[in-house]
This record gives C-alpha cells, structure tokens and sequence, in this order.
C-alpha cells in the first residue's frame, strides 16, 4: 500500500479514535447494532427517493419468476427497516432475514405500512448460514447494499443457490432468481477509490462491517449461475465513498 495512503488511513483512524477504542474493547458492534435500525429508518426515504427509479425497474422483474399457479416466494438476506417493500409485488410471501435482531419492531412498521406484502417469517440469522430455509423453498432472493457486509460473498451466494428452487421441466419453469443492488469499489484511476481506501478501515466500523473496496462483481460471476445480468451504476449520492453500484439479477 503507497505511504501516502497509510498516512491518510492513520489521519481519519486519530479522528475517529473513539470509535476504535471502543472496537478495540469490544463495546462498538453492540453500540452500532443498536442504533443502526434508528438511522437506518432516516435513511431509507432519502435512498429510496434517489434510487426509486433503478429499484422499481429492477423489481418489475419479480414478476418474471412467479410460479404458473400459486404465489410468488421471496426470501430477503439483510431486510433491514423493509425499504424494500413497496417496490414488491402484491401478494407475494415474504421471508426476512437479518443478524440483527433490532430490527424486528421496525419491520413491523413497514409491513403495516405495506399491506400489499404477505409476512411468513422473520428469521435471526446471516446470509451465510440461512439452514433454517429449506433448499428449493424459494422463487426469488433478494438482497440490497448487504453483501458489503458479509463475512464472506462467496457463502452467501452459495446459500442463495441452495434455497432458490430448481429448474422443472414438467412445469415449464426456469430456475429461481436472484436480485441484487450493491455498492462496489470505484474505478482504480478515480478520486472516489483513492478515498474508499482511506476511509474503509474505519469505515467498517462505522456502517457495522461494511467495506466500501468489494469486488463483488467478481463473485457473482465465479458463482456459477446459469445466467448473469448485470449493470454497472453511479448512485446519485454527491460526495459519499458509495457511489458506484452493480444492480441485476442472476437466474440459479
């Protein structure tokens, strides 16, 4: 790593030297767990209002995956507060999953605010081990500026294979999908990388693991799907470290 760039890390890490204390004693994840939902809840307006047109298009493929006779199946990995919810289709049955157990009351809220969503379940667990959900169960997975946060893309995509259901011929049904919205390392050459690497090791306390330099491009297309669309975006979020965006959906 260029010295200069170390210099820098060290700068905004003395800056924000309360927050690694506290990380470093074990009391930050608890502390951020807690108050991630609350400001999370102010957020999602915001996020939504600029990103509403990206997410409506994206989700106007749900329907796409609905089986020839009975509902659509829709697990989400990190649903946080339910910011999602309005761009789902009516009638669809959702399962929710999230390792923060903080979030349960807020997604109280949302559902009740979007009556157009059917509630099966909300399950404390992360996107690495959902064994909970059975292989096959589901139509469709999504997952929106999660896997930022994740301990490991590669066991999420995984997991996301074996809960989505299986290619059946007899039914003229294609396999389950796989929708995605996530926030990725800029261009090497451009100013927005130059700082996601100064910010990012204090960063990942800050929005509770997540790092602003995955490739995660490059995991979804070592997965293995049998199909991967996919577009590279700029988010219309003026000076912050997560502007560049992959948004599409892979077919199981």
């Amino acid at each position: 790593m260029a010295l200069h760039i170390l210099f820098l890390q060290i700068c905004v890490g003395i800056l924000a030297l309360p927050i690694h204390i506290l990380a470093f004693l074990g009391l930050w994840s608890s502390i951020a767990k807690k108050a991630l939902p609350y400001l999370l809840e102010k957020m999602t307006k915001s996020i939504n209002t600029r990103m509403g047109e990206q997410k409506r298009y994206l989700f106007s493929h749900l329907k796409d995956f609905k089986p020839p006779s009975g509902e659509l199946r829709v697990l989400e990995i990190g649903c946080g507060t339910g910011a999602n919810f309005q761009f789902y289709p009516p009638g669809c049955k959702v399962t929710l999953v999230d390792p923060n157990p903080n979030f349960k009351k807020f997604l109280s809220k949302s559902l009740s605010e979007n009556e157009h969503v059917k509630f099966n379940s909300f399950l404390v667990a992360s996107g690495e081990d959902m064994s909970q959900v059975a292989s096959g169960s589901q139509d469709v997975v999504i997952c929106t500026l999660v896997l930022c946060s994740v301990h490991s893309i590669d066991k999420v995509l995984a997991e996301v294979k074996r809960v989505l259901r299986p290619h059946a011929v007899h039914w003229e049904m294609h396999a389950g999908g796989f929708f995605f919205l996530e926030h990725v390392r800029g261009d090497p050459s451009s100013w927005l990388y130059f700082f996601q690497q100064i910010l990012d090791p204090t960063w990942i306390y800050i929005g509770d693991g997540c790092r602003l330099t995955h490739e995660t491009w490059k995991n979804l297309e070592n997965a293995n799907f049998s199909e991967v669309k996919l577009r590279h975006i700029k988010a219309p979020f003026k000076w912050s470290p997560v502007q560049s965006h992959i948004i599409g959906y892979a077919v199981k």
